[in-house]
């Protein structure tokens, strides 16, 4: 069925214009964005597919113009339209932390490390680097792999913090495994770089735990 055959309040832009884009599934902005589909299957089952294969918007977000060719019907004019579409959503994000104190927005600076590290299928450590207002720097993916005591390394994150003349950090990884508590690890790596990071002057404002649903604030359970 092509998306013109649909009931006139089924159909995404129609559906859009008159009750606003929450009301649409992410199956039907996709849609929207790829505008026509293939013989024997249209924009909507396109944009499932899309949702289906790479897990949701969240596995979209870190998904590259290569990946996207797993899907049949995406030319290079709609793999670069959505590619740029989630490179806005990622910039307008960093923008706000960059204008604002970080934590004037507590639910942009879960949304920005959801976005950064919650869909990735290994476990990634990085820092926020923060100037004296508690304004954004940079985020930097500083190691990956299983996180211990042992493969952070509290001297590279002290250096990076010096070169950026940091203020301050906050701490984040994600949890692949879905699982939000922080680990007994967890807590003790958080301790050990609190302890280096004193010793230049650089303050441990929060430590997240991240997964493609949430973002858990070790400084808001008392563990920091």
């Amino acid at each position: 069925m092509l998306l013109k055959d649909l009931p006139e309040d089924a159909r995404p832009r129609e559906k859009l214009l008159a009750r606003g884009p929450g009301a649409l599934s992410d199956a039907e902005l996709l849609a929207l964005l790829l505008r026509t589909g293939l013989p024997g299957k249209n924009a909507l089952q396109m944009g499932q597919e899309l949702v289906d294969t790479f897990g949701g918007v969240a596995g979209l977000l870190h998904t590259s113009a290569e990946d996207l060719k797993r899907i049949k019907g995406l030319g290079p004019a709609k793999r670069s339209e959505i590619v740029a579409v989630l490179e806005l959503a990622r910039r307008a994000l960093v923008r706000q932390l960059q204008d604002k104190p970080l934590f004037s927005t507590p639910q942009a600076v879960r949304d920005y490390l959801q976005l950064q590290l919650g869909s990735r299928p290994h476990e990634i450590f990085a820092v926020l680097f923060l100037d004296s207002q508690h304004r954004l720097i940079a985020l930097e993916e500083l190691f990956r792999g299983t996180l211990t005591q042992t493969s952070v390394y509290p001297r590279e994150v002290v250096v990076r913090a010096l070169a950026l003349h940091a203020g301050s950090v906050v701490l984040a990884h994600n949890h692949p495994s879905g699982e939000p508590r922080p680990s007994r690890a967890d807590e003790a790596l958080t301790q050990t770089l609190k302890a280096a990071l004193a010793l230049v002057d650089v303050r441990v404002l929060d430590h997240f735990v991240v997964t493609s649903t949430q973002a858990v604030s070790m400084a808001e359970l008392g563990l920091l």
